[in-house]
């Protein structure tokens, strides 16, 4: 532990959060590192007050706001350990039903297609072209296809104001970093995609959650906000989001851009999920095209592996300044991957995929909604997760229901990866789209109705 604490100890004298709140997070990082495992034994109060130069009334309120996190578990006479989150789990690598990343289904009609079409296309070009460096943002004609793609959306869209990039991630990273300096602020939903949650740690920028009701995000918090603490960017992923499947109305889209521009606050649109439903609400970006930064990719209307994603930055000038933030963080999207991307949009194989992800996730949230038909959970026919309360009266916490699943094979996340306000609900998401087969997919989704019905806690080992 000795390390461990000396890294803690340098990350509390760099950063101005309170300790008791800062403890939990270093705990969280450090098992997505693996410097913490499930089950370590961390020490006690008073030693750990010690070593870190703390009061022992601070590291209490450290380790009770871990253990409502879902993070540590107390056992007395045996000391603190540490429960472990299974968003920080590493993923199958095929030993189980990998449910924990949020990844869509794989229909096998079109495997055929794409396989025969990949081949066509790198048999017709010169391999070499695809090792050179390639101009930023993207070709023409892979910005063409972008602009296209973009368009199924909404109608503002001209090419120079669009960039082609490595994954949604990386955008992330670029408009953040391009939005919000060291200790500025960003506001979002009190639940939202744990990428951001780590973008804004690596890049110093405070998270700030928005209240909200079973709708998204409150308008009339947002403006709150801008009135006392105007922030860098207002966060959000409105359709299908992530994980709380709630799609924005074009009520509230509209009301939370109202805020946005009467106040000059920049949008970012992160709307991986958008391109999904036959019919979604307009995107935020028709109600504030000059503020809004839009972005979607193919990870979740194709697969993950196609790390392509386009951005339609506010004007052609922010467009410019954005591509310098993303040359500086990942130099150029793979030509092979962008190769692909531009064809598939070209000849429809895109459409026909987005079709044929649509037809098999609504199979499967209809499986869904058969086998978990005695508890509540919300979805959307056309996403490919779920979100499910647990009710404590059932027997379980869900950061212990989800380590149980786990242990049985089945990833599921608990909702403390999500949480941006410190205050988790006791929830799990569930992707659909990493079993096989519909088949696995229903095998799957009876093992979590037999355990929630049949709780089996697991009990840490006298030490």
């Amino acid at each position: 532990m000795a390390s461990l604490t000396h890294h803690w100890i340098r990350k509390l004298t760099e950063s101005r959060k309170p300790a008791y709140l800062l403890i939990p997070e270093l705990i969280e990082e450090d098992l997505a590192s693996g410097r913490l495992r499930p089950r370590d034994r961390l020490p006690g109060l008073r030693d750990l007050a010690d070593e870190l130069q703390l009061n022992y009334t601070t590291v209490a309120r450290a380790y009770a706001e871990a253990r409502k996190r879902g993070l540590l578990d107390s056992r007395a006479g045996s000391g603190t350990f540490v429960r472990g989150r299974t968003a920080t789990l590493p993923l199958s690598g095929g030993s189980s039903v990998e449910m924990t990343m949020n990844m869509p289904p794989e229909p096998a009609e079109l495997a055929v297609r794409l396989r025969e079409s990949a081949a066509r296309l790198f048999a017709s070009t010169d391999p070499y072209r695809l090792l050179r460096y390639q101009d930023f943002g993207g070709t023409p004609d892979d910005r063409a296809a972008g602009t296209r793609w973009l368009k199924r959306r909404f109608d503002d869209c001209d090419e120079d104001k669009v960039l082609v990039c490595p994954g949604i991630h990386s955008a992330l990273v670029a408009m953040v970093s391009q939005l919000a300096r060291p200790g500025g602020t960003i506001c979002l939903d009190t639940l939202a995609y744990p990428g951001i949650k780590a973008i804004a740690a690596q890049l110093g920028v405070r998270l700030q959650a928005l209240a909200r009701d079973d709708d998204g995000p409150l308008a009339h918090a947002f403006e709150a906000l801008c009135k006392s603490d105007k922030p860098s960017a207002f966060y959000c992923n409105p359709t299908i989001q992530n994980p709380s499947t709630v799609t924005l109305s074009s009520k509230r889209r509209e009301a939370l851009a109202d805020v946005a521009l009467r106040y000059s606050v920049p949008i970012i649109e992160d709307d991986a999920y958008g391109m999904l439903p036959a019919n979604a609400p307009d995107a935020m970006v028709s109600f504030a095209p000059d503020l809004t930064y839009y972005v979607t990719g193919f990870s979740k209307s194709f697969g993950a592996g196609l790390r392509v994603a386009y951005i339609r930055a506010p004007s052609s000038r922010r467009a410019q300044h954005l591509a310098g933030a993303l040359r500086a963080t990942t130099v150029m999207a793979s030509p092979f991957t962008m190769l692909l991307a531009t064809q598939w949009v070209v000849d429809g194989t895109a459409d026909l995929m987005l079709d044929a992800i649509r037809t098999e996730s609504a199979a499967r949230q209809a499986i869904a909604a058969r086998v978990l038909s005695k508890w509540k959970f919300d979805a959307d026919p056309a996403g490919f997760h779920f979100w499910m309360p647990i009710d404590p009266a059932c027997g379980w916490q869900a950061s212990e229901l989800a380590l149980q699943l786990r242990s049985q094979g089945i990833g599921a996340v608990s909702a403390t990866a999500f949480a941006t306000d410190g205050n988790p609900p006791e929830a799990i998401r569930v992707c659909l789209g990493g079993p096989k087969n519909p088949e696995e997919c229903e095998d799957a989704l009876r093992l979590i109705a037999d355990t929630v019905e049949h709780p089996h806690h697991l009990h840490l080992p006298v030490m």
